[in-house]
């Protein structure tokens, strides 16, 4: 039996994925596996039980992912699941800022009050003037990271008769099989910004990202550029935006993200944290995150994993399956073979996959073995962490 934990309210369209073998539970320290959405996991101890988190959702910054990897335990998150909920939103955001809508519905929330003697009907027309916006077709927007997110954007806006430039010096494949052959992509972010009359940023928060957008990048935009951020808060320096609303570089600022920083300014349009909140969204994301886990808790197929790389042998056909967690350090894949030499272990089938400085073994193994001297042989200097199923 084993014993999975949520943090977080999971939809139970993924938790009823889980078997007969399984049981929820509130206790962390018994459990082998725990279900995140937004939690901050950074202050918690780690069990020796735990061997996975998945989290219903793209973003891990909740979860302490370096140490994580250090106690071998993988972290799964669900790219793409929520891509589509997310899109939908700053389609909205792009409408609002640009047809002046949060202010309007203000000032009509107001108006049986402010009104007075010209009565609600003749206060609307005399008062409207005042929101004149502007279309978005046939404007520019610049997309910066063709992620799940980033590409469903620069499709839907092309659809509403945008032109759209994307930015993404790193994109995949897949990405640039999806994104519309029309959409032209740039790895020079410079040469993006001076073009685009609204910028929507679409990229993960790493060391490398973290306040990306800054005076330096602002000042290469067009004066009345409107700003979306929907990725994350600290892709942005915000007292940088702020300054450039003042001045009127930048027309507006659209984030999901309220802060001390931010909230309150005439110039920020703040959105409470909506980007993944649909039902449909988070069904996704649940069933996504239920499904990885399972698979590596029962085969030690690695799927989406952000500290570990992908590794999969699919369903087990052999009596054993071995999955070795290791420092991607030379010659650890010969030292781990040649222990299952010597032990006169069969190896059936065998993986091998590495990511940044961790790597990843998978040993479909036949016949018998003593677990117990397999897993004091791998008791070797860049071991991490042995698992053994049957």
């Amino acid at each position: 039996m084993y014993n999975i934990a949520t943090l977080n309210k999971i939809s139970h369209e993924g938790t009823c994925l889980l078997g007969p073998n399984y049981n929820l539970t509130d206790n962390v320290a018994d459990a082998e596996g725990i279900l995140v959405r937004s939690a901050d996991m950074h202050s918690m101890e780690f069990s020796d039980k735990l061997v996975a988190i998945a989290r219903a959702g793209a973003g891990v910054n909740n979860i302490p992912i370096e140490r994580c990897a250090d106690e071998g335990i993988v972290v799964f998150n669900t790219p793409g699941a929520n891509a589509n909920a997310v899109k939908e939103l700053v389609l909205c955001a792009l409408l609002v800022a640009a047809r002046n809508v949060s202010p309007a519905l203000a000032w009509t929330a107001d108006l049986r009050e402010t009104c007075g003697e010209l009565g609600i009907a003749k206060a609307t027309e005399k008062g409207k003037s005042q929101f004149v916006g502007h279309e978005i077709y046939g404007k520019t927007l610049g997309v910066i990271g063709l992620g799940a997110v980033g590409v469903q954007v620069a499709n839907a806006a092309e659809e509403l008769g945008m032109k759209v430039i994307g930015y993404d010096p790193y994109i995949t494949v897949h990405a640039a099989h999806i994104l519309s052959n029309s959409i032209p992509v740039t790895g020079n972010l410079d040469a993006m910004l001076p073009q685009c009359d609204y910028i929507s940023i679409h990229v993960p928060a790493m060391d490398s990202t973290k306040g990306m957008i800054n005076a330096e990048k602002i000042k290469l935009m067009k004066d009345g550029v409107v700003f979306l951020n929907f990725s994350r808060d600290k892709l942005v320096n915000e007292k940088d935006m702020l300054e450039a609303l003042d001045s009127g570089k930048v027309a507006k600022y659209v984030s999901d993200f309220p802060n001390d920083v931010t909230l309150g300014h005439p110039g920020v349009i703040c959105m409470p944290h909506l980007g993944a909140s649909t039902q449909e969204a988070e069904d996704n994301c649940a069933v996504m995150a239920v499904r990885q886990m399972m698979d590596y808790i029962e085969n030690l197929n690695i799927t989406n994993s952000v500290n570990f790389p992908a590794c999969s042998l699919g369903p087990r056909r052999t009596k054993a399956r071995i999955g070795v967690m290791n420092r991607n350090i030379p010659k650890m894949i010969s030292q781990i073979t040649n222990i299952f030499a010597e032990l006169d272990i069969n190896i059936s089938d065998m993986i091998n996959r590495s990511k940044g400085d961790y790597a990843y073994t998978l040993i479909d193994v036949d016949g018998t073995f003593d677990e117990a001297e397999v897993r004091k042989a791998l008791e070797f200097d860049g071991i991490i962490a042995v698992r053994i199923v049957y």
